[in-house]
C-alpha cells in the first residue's frame, strides 16, 4: 500500500489520488488501508514521506560518504534527472506533492516533509563542512541545493526536458566548488 501510494502521489499528486486508486494499484482489499492506517490517507501519506525521504536520503548519504561535496550534489541532481526521464516526465517528488496539496491544518504532514527535506539538507551540509566550508555557509548551500532541485524537477516535468535540472546542476556544482575552494 505504501509503495503504491508513493508511486501514485508522484504521478497524480496527493489530491489526485484516492484511496480506491491506491487499493486497486496495490491489489489490497477494500478497507485494508483503514485497517493498517486508521488515520486514513493522511497517515498513509506520512509513511510515503518517510519512504521517499529514506530512499533518496540513504542513497545520498552513501554517496556523500564516499565522495566530495561536488560529486554528492551532482549525484543528487543526476538522480532526479534519471527519475523524471524514467517516468517520461510524469512523476516528480512524492514529498513535494503531499506537502503542496495537503490541507494547511495537517501539521503532521508538514513536519514529516520538513524532516525529510531537512535530512537531505543535513547530508549535503555535512559533506560541505567536511571539506572545510563553514557550517553556516554549508547549511545555506544545502538549502539552496534541495530547493533548487525540487523546483527544477517541477520545471523539468512541465517542459518535458531535463534541461532545468541540468542548468541547476551546473550552477550548484559551481557554487559548491567555489565554497570548497575559497574557504
Amino acid at each position: 500500500m505504501i509503495r503504491s501510494a508513493y508511486q501514485l502521489f508522484r504521478q497524480r499528486g496527493y489530491s489526485g489520488t484516492g484511496l480506491r486508486e491506491i487499493n486497486a494499484h496495490s491489489g489490497v482489499a477494500r478497507g485494508a488501508i483503514y485497517h493498517h492506517f486508521p488515520g486514513g490517507k493522511a497517515e498513509l501519506a506520512e509513511e510515503v514521506i518517510r519512504l521517499a525521504a529514506n530512499e533518496v536520503g540513504d542513497a545520498l548519504e552513501e554517496f556523500a560518504r564516499k565522495t566530495d561535496p561536488i560529486s554528492a550534489v551532482n549525484a543528487f541532481v543526476d538522480g532526479w534527472a534519471q527519475h523524471v526521464r524514467e517516468y517520461d516526465f510524469s512523476a516528480g517528488c512524492a514529498i513535494a506533492a503531499v506537502v503542496a496539496e495537503s490541507r494547511h491544518d495537517d501539521a503532521k504532514l508538514a513536519q514529516a516533509a520538513a524532516a525529510a527535506f531537512g535530512r537531505w539538507q543535513a547530508i549535503l551540509a555535512a559533506s560541505l563542512a567536511s571539506a572545510g566550508v563553514s557550517p553556516a555557509r554549508a547549511r545555506r548551500l544545502a538549502v539552496l541545493a534541495v530547493s533548487a532541485v525540487e523546483g527544477a524537477v517541477t520545471l523539468s516535468r512541465a517542459e518535458r526536458s531535463t534541461r532545468p535540472l541540468e542548468d541547476v546542476g551546473q550552477e550548484l556544482r559551481s557554487a559548491f566548488n567555489d565554497a570548497v575552494n575559497n574557504r
